[in-house]
């Protein structure tokens, strides 16, 4: 049996129906991957910088976090098991990446993930990970009526390789209102859009696998993902939280979840 691995998240048990999931901020690589990877890799470029500091406040609010130690070069939480595209004729990234977003090697002489190793990755990281969500969104809806997951994300400003242009700062995705009911995403774009941040929803960011997975509106679980373009909370060049910019960024973020948790418990009054 594959022994599980005790660090693999922190969890902050909230009193609400929310739980905040941040699957991509984490830093911790498995130990033997460090001899074989370039200084590219090993510097960690496509990490969401932050996230989890960006949305302590969310305690306040009574919300649950999750967020994952580990780097999504060990392993993508935000993709499928069987790696299957999410969004098909653009580049995929990959469940146990090889290249970075601006494609530099992570690997000495660009070596790929073998298949064995991808597997171990997978039952060793991902299925636990998932596992702790499947079981707190079961919990939550249980003890509320209905769950609510917020899918935290953010990505550098300009990402050439993937993405042409400047990205907005705010990227809700939804899933085509697929993973929530349109009602409350609606009601949430809607703050959004009175912040003065560049907005798109449902645009280059639909939601991950996590949101397309777990938002189930029919069985009252309800998932929206934010991505956050980096320049709204720290300078990018020198990858440095910026404490003002965070402040208003999370003046518009707070009344965002605020709105997800009344719009809900509206739709269920």
């Amino acid at each position: 049996m594959i022994p599980p691995v005790p660090d693999l998240f922190e969890f902050h048990v909230g009193t609400t129906p929310l739980l905040i999931n941040v699957p991509h901020d984490g830093r911790r690589l498995v130990a033997d991957m460090r001899d074989r990877m370039t200084p590219a890799g090993l510097d960690l470029p496509d990490t969401d910088w932050d996230v989890a500091k960006l949305y302590a406040f969310a305690r306040e609010l009574g919300a649950s976090i999750l967020v994952a130690n580990y780097s999504r070069y060990v392993v993508d939480l935000n993709r499928p098991a069987d790696d299957a595209d999410l969004y098909p004729g653009r580049l995929s990234t990959g469940l146990c990446p090889a290249k970075s977003f601006t494609g530099h090697d992570l690997y000495i002489g660009g070596a790929q993930v073998d298949v064995d190793e991808i597997m171990l990755r997978r039952e060793r990281f991902w299925q636990p990970y998932h596992d702790r969500l499947e079981v707190v969104l079961s919990s939550l809806r249980d003890s509320f009526g209905y769950a609510l997951l917020w899918d935290a994300h953010s990505i550098p400003s300009m990402v050439p390789r993937l993405f042409e242009g400047v990205l907005p700062v705010l990227n809700i995705g939804s899933f085509d209102e697929q993973s929530a009911d349109s009602r409350i995403t609606s009601r949430v774009a809607s703050v959004a859009e009175q912040s003065g941040y560049e907005l798109s929803v449902n645009g280059r960011f639909k939601g991950g696998y996590i949101t397309r997975h777990y938002g189930r509106p029919d069985d009252r679980v309800h998932a929206l993902q934010l991505e956050i373009a980096q320049r709204a909370y720290m300078d990018e060049d020198r990858r440095q939280y910026d404490d003002d910019k965070a402040a208003t960024l999370i003046a518009t973020v707070r009344p965002m979840l605020e709105t997800f948790l009344s719009a809900a418990d509206e739709l269920y009054a």
